[in-house]
């Protein structure tokens, strides 16, 4: 029969066994390395994800997230080169690809952060000074943030990270000084507007002089010639009515005689208070226009 000692031994046996078994092995994670300390000295470094060993009691294991991490940095002043303040928002993107030298020099992710985010202002500053306000916001974006980036890190290898991606949000005056901004454009545009309207007021004043000295012009040729086809005319109306009364003097006095009729005579109730026997109405009595013959005197009776 087996003693209770013995079963109590083995059980005991057993329990520092799955205690020691339990002590010397660990999993690491896909999105996890991890750093095995021994009594404070860093041994080795872990960094494919699956079922690994460790000596029970004596290392241990630290953690540290392999994926991209992300560094949120507070707005910034900066000035520029044409000494213009700035307002500049920007982040940055990091992994780490030293856990060894990571653990040595800063420790955690907290820690990483912090210091992060001092050499990145650092950077912002000495890359965007060296620039123009119209560079930052316009011309060189992507070439500024490429040099950032590279500066960063530069620096960061020292603490066993590699950054990734430096990106700025927004890079602006600052509210005062964007309001002033846009008043001196405001004003601007209304310098140039007003410019603008007398230029168009002057070139209309131009114009229009212009065409009414042209309408002058035409005018007046248009009224000499006008004179000048009159005068032709009325010539070669006396011509013709010359001519006429030299071929015809009785019919050239019978048509001027019905042309003062056809005038004088309207059909608005004119009057003539004239004598039966005047030179005007000849032709009334007489259709070739002579007087009528006096008559005869009587003869006497004796």
């Amino acid at each position: 029969m087996r003693s209770p000692v013995t079963g109590i031994v083995l059980l005991i046996s057993l329990f520092v066994v799955v205690i020691f078994g339990y002590s010397s092995v660990f999993t690491v994670d896909q999105t996890q390395q991890v750093l095995v300390v021994r009594l404070g000295e860093p041994i080795r470094v872990v960094t494919e994800p699956g079922l690994n060993f460790k000596a029970p009691f004596i290392d241990t294991v630290i953690s540290i997230d392999k994926r991209i991490l992300d560094l949120e940095n507070p707005s910034q002043e900066v000035i520029a080169s044409d000494q213009k303040r700035l307002v500049v928002d920007a982040f940055a993107r990091y992994r780490i690809k030293n856990a060894l030298r990571f653990y040595q020099s800063i420790g955690s992710i907290q820690a990483a952060n912090v210091q992060l985010t001092t050499l990145l202002n650092a950077a912002l500053r000495r890359v965007l000074g060296e620039v123009s306000f119209i560079t930052v916001v316009r011309d060189e974006r992507e070439a500024l943030m490429l040099r950032i980036r590279e500066q960063l890190d530069k620096e960061a290898d020292g603490y066993g990270i590699q950054v990734v991606d430096v990106r700025i949000r927004r890079a602006d005056l600052p509210e005062q000084n964007s309001q002033a901004v846009y008043q001196r454009m405001q004003t601007e545009r209304a310098r140039e507007a007003a410019e603008f309207r007398a230029q168009g007021g002057q070139k209309a004043q131009e114009i229009r002089s212009k065409a009414d000295r042209e309408a002058t012009v035409i005018i007046a040729e248009a009224n000499s010639t006008s004179e000048q086809t009159r005068g032709a005319g009325d010539a070669e109306r006396n011509r013709l009515f010359a001519e006429a009364y030299g071929k015809d003097p009785d019919f050239f006095a019978f048509y001027r005689s019905m042309s003062a009729y056809e005038t004088g005579l309207r059909s608005n109730d004119t009057r003539f208070l004239l004598r039966p026997d005047s030179e005007f109405f000849r032709f009334f009595a007489n259709s070739a226009g002579h007087p009528p013959a006096a008559p005869a005197p009587a003869t006497p009776k004796q």
